[in-house]
């Protein structure tokens, strides 16, 4: 009797330490992601979590301007693992320490797009000068708070010519996406990213910016300096950038990087105190 409780102690002991032994520690990575990157993000959301024992927890999908702003957030080290925003931006992060030197890479390339709302009458934008004719005759134009939008506005509409008689009519959005501006009829024409007008409800994607005036951003991804779960978040990034994430990425509107992953080590470190979201202004 005593050796068959002894038999079952045993199996018991080698049972509790093959789990420990094979335990994989599962982390949640918190991400800042750039409104571009967002439909390709969520469209990958399940087969990161399928297959890694890591779970994403989205805490911003803007860039921002404001106390909200993915930058502003890094510096007052708001829990975060993984920053994807447009390459320039995320290089100034690393510049300032908030974001891991050596933890970049390029995830997805996006072009320039123009939307009018559902159901109007979808203008010429197949060349330049068919482009600069849909400007001139808008009656309103809405451009993004980022980087499209400033493009358009302190380079392409000088560029143009029509600077003067564009910009008066033009508004940058502040807070939300162009196409819900204009899919309520608040701007005739609006311009952002493609992957962020795709998925508004209400608008017609007239298509990208022709060739000659196009601009292609480049998003990368990094891991933030404050990050509670970096090998979670080198785990993410890595899926980001590979062959099994390109079809959800050309379905949201972009194009894939697959730029290869530096392979080296990043230190776990403490977990930061968790810091109250302040509420403003943000910009997609």
């Amino acid at each position: 009797m005593h050796s068959i409780a002894r038999a079952f102690r045993t199996i018991a002991a080698i049972v509790i330490v093959c789990g420990v032994a094979g335990r994989v520690d599962a982390d949640d990575v918190r991400m800042m992601t750039s409104g571009a990157f967002t439909a390709a993000l969520l469209d990958l959301k399940t087969e990161f979590e399928r297959t890694t024992p890591h779970k994403i927890v989205v805490v911003t999908t803007t860039m921002g301007t404001g106390e909200t702003s993915i930058e502003n957030r890094l510096k007052r080290g708001e829990p975060g693992d993984v920053v994807i925003v447009n390459a320039e931006a995320l290089d100034d992060f690393i510049k300032q320490g908030t974001v891991v030197a050596g933890s970049r890479v390029d995830v997805a390339r996006s072009a320039f797009g123009m939307a009018v709302r559902a159901g109007a009458p979808v203008p010429d934008v197949s060349t330049v000068d068919a482009f600069k004719r849909a400007l001139l005759a808008a009656k309103s134009i809405a451009y993004s708070a980022s980087v499209s939008g400033t493009y358009l506005s302190t380079e392409l509409f000088q560029r143009l010519g029509i600077a003067d008689r564009v910009l008066p009519k033009s508004r940058r959005i502040e807070g939300e996406r162009v196409g819900a501006v204009v899919a309520r009829g608040d701007a005739e024409i609006g311009f952002q990213q493609v992957s962020e007008l795709l998925p508004v409800p209400g608008i017609t994607l007239t298509g990208p910016l022709p060739p000659g005036v196009q601009r292609v951003t480049v998003y990368a991804a990094g891991i933030a300096s404050h990050s509670a779960s970096p090998e979670a978040a080198k785990a993410l990034v890595n899926f980001l950038a590979s062959p099994a994430a390109a079809p959800a990425v050309r379905k949201s509107g972009m194009e894939p990087a697959m730029v290869a992953v530096s392979p080296q080590p990043i230190a776990r470190r403490a977990r930061p105190e968790p810091v109250a979201p302040r509420l403003g202004s943000g910009r997609p």
